[in-house]
């Protein structure tokens, strides 16, 4: 009864910090209202904490939410910036595990060296999510937004496998280089492979055997789609193969199933709504959940130390900013290195001026922010040795990672929206491709139209024919107005626009007095619920038809 009890005061928190940001008189970013609320509900008085098992929020959480962003995620901008992107999940997670580590145990001996290369190794990986509530959509630049989000979904994997290694290493007391880079391959195409393979066989089970490709019920292969993160997780950590790349391929797979495209409009409205109220509860149980765990961690550990002295309270404070300048360092210099030699190789070809932008250098530095698979990885450092000694170093290491993830959001915070003020704003890239898209479509359902129109009045009287011309022109006529709206000629292209929007106006008023009148004829009775939910169901559809066009 008290594990129902505490998740449904948790989704009362996700629900709550929804609304609260709505009511605040100032913005404040929602990853960081879900923290504040999650450290609100630790205070002792209410008598709610929730333990933290590493293994089982790995398995809850992780999973779903990179299944969702890897489904997400621009494919081709992903390729195009494969370079940057494999350099920043490989490259850099692995050079801040030797820099970092060292560095960690030199600035506090306790730590051994083993413990310090997991710590940094749970301090590499970045949060796309939390970096996106901070900032919103749209204010980062696309390309860089792009780059920072496939880093996000890469290094979690290399971070995590590069933990696994140093666990091995403190547990041991061994560690072969070409071991682990064996074993990281293996682990990582494996992943991949398994994620790719789950994805397509569920895309032809749900075709062959469930015949989803037909008009039905959506439900079962909405559920279906709500299986395979966990499955393809589950399937990989089998073979001790990395779950989190099978979640991210499985994802990006399901782009190009045919259930994902060529499936009934119906499936693809209710698999969205699922995952957008998906990713919006699990991601703010994440934050709340961070936010439970941080009085109890760095609460209790600053409150020790005070016991002993104020100077052991100032140094534990000075570790976690030591640590975390590290990181911001490493990180800089890594960007700045990376653009350098790019724009060496642009020069080469040509191309002026082309040198590292400090402004770019430094929001991808700070954008960098750590998540709740940081605070994961680090719990899951186990307590005690092979010999039943405890593992030296492992408090402290939590304590830092837990100040290091509240230090890199509240900076992103306080920073990023200073330093993309007054960033200088470029049109939209896929602008061009868009009405490319939608003069192409138009075009196509035009013809369409036509071929229809002269199959079904082939053996028609003059009376019917007629009558199936004005049909045909009607229907017609919503697609010329699109092309004339996409007209290069400003004159038509403005007529058509103040059509379209006058047309906008008048459906929009038309369908809300359906459903005001729907309602009404329900609560006298003259219809019941069931008609009501029917009848309702049809205006919502082309109420969202219509804005999302107008969007």
């Amino acid at each position: 009864m008290d594990i129902v009890f505490t998740v449904l005061i948790l989704l009362l928190a996700v629900s709550v910090s929804g609304i609260a940001i709505r009511l605040l008189p100032f913005s404040l970013p929602l990853p960081l209202v879900q923290i504040a609320i999650g450290a609100f509900l630790a205070w002792p008085a209410l008598g709610l904490h929730v333990t933290f098992d590493p293994d089982i929020f790995m398995m809850l959480f992780i999973p779903p939410l990179l299944f969702a962003d890897g489904w997400r995620i621009p494919k081709r901008e992903f390729y195009m910036a494969r370079r940057s992107i494999l350099m920043l999940a490989l490259g850099l997670v692995f050079m801040t595990v030797l820099a970092v580590g060292y560095f960690v145990h030199a600035l506090v001996p306790a730590i051994s060296l083993p413990v310090a290369f997991a710590l940094a190794a749970v301090l590499s990986p970045t949060d796309a999510v939390a970096l996106s509530g901070i900032v919103g959509k749209g204010k980062i630049p696309g390309r860089l937004m792009h780059i920072l989000e496939g880093e996000a979904l890469m290094n979690d994997a290399s971070g995590l496998v590069a933990l696994k290694f140093a666990i091995a290493a403190a547990m041991t007391g061994v560690f072969s280089l070409r071991d682990a880079s064996i074993s990281f391959v293996i682990i990582a195409l494996g992943g991949l492979l398994v994620g790719a393979a789950v994805s397509w066989l569920f895309s032809f089970a749900s075709t062959h055997l469930l015949n989803l490709n037909e008009e039905g019920d959506p439900a079962p292969g909405v559920v279906m789609t709500l299986l395979i993160p966990f499955a393809a997780y589950l399937i990989a950590e089998r073979f001790e193969l990395s779950g989190i790349l099978a979640a991210v391929a499985a994802g990006m797979m399901m782009n190009y199933t045919s259930v994902a495209n060529a499936g009934p409009a119906s499936t693809r409205i209710r698999a969205g709504t699922t995952w957008s109220m998906i990713e919006f509860v699990f991601n703010g149980m994440v934050f709340i959940l961070l936010g439970l765990q941080f009085p109890h961690i760095l609460g209790r550990a600053l409150l020790d130390a005070h016991e002993t002295s104020d100077v052991q309270v100032g140094l534990l404070i000075g570790y976690i900013a030591a640590v975390a300048v590290a990181l911001y360092a490493m990180r800089f210099v890594w960007v700045w290195l990376l653009r350098w030699f790019a724009s060496r190789g642009a020069t080469k070809h040509g191309v002026a001026n082309a040198v590292p932008g400090l402004r770019t250098a430094t929001v991808t530095t700070v954008a960098g922010v750590r998540g709740a698979v940081t605070l994961a990885g680090v719990l899951s450092l186990p307590e005690v040795l092979k010999n039943g000694a405890p593992l030296p170093g492992r408090d402290l290491a939590i304590f830092i990672a837990s100040g290091v993830i509240l230090v890199s959001l509240l900076v992103a915070v306080v920073t990023l929206p200073f330093l993309l003020h007054g960033w200088r704003k470029h049109k939209d890239p896929h602008a061009a491709e868009e009405t490319l898209a939608r003069t192409m479509a138009a075009q196509a359902a035009i013809r369409a139209i036509d071929d229809v129109h002269e199959t079904e009045s082939a053996d028609l009287d003059e009376s019917a024919a007629a009558y199936a011309a004005d049909v045909t022109a009607r229907v017609m006529d919503l697609y010329r107005r699109r092309l004339a709206s996409l007209d290069d000629e400003q004159e038509s292209r403005d007529l058509a626009r103040r059509a379209e929007s006058l047309e906008f106006t008048m459906k929009l008023a038309a369908m809300r007095a359906e459903r005001k009148t729907l309602l009404a004829l329900r609560n006298s009775r003259t219809i019941n619920d069931e008609t009501l939910n029917k009848l309702m169901r049809e205006v919502d559809l082309s109420e969202t038809a219509l804005t999302a066009r107008r969007k």
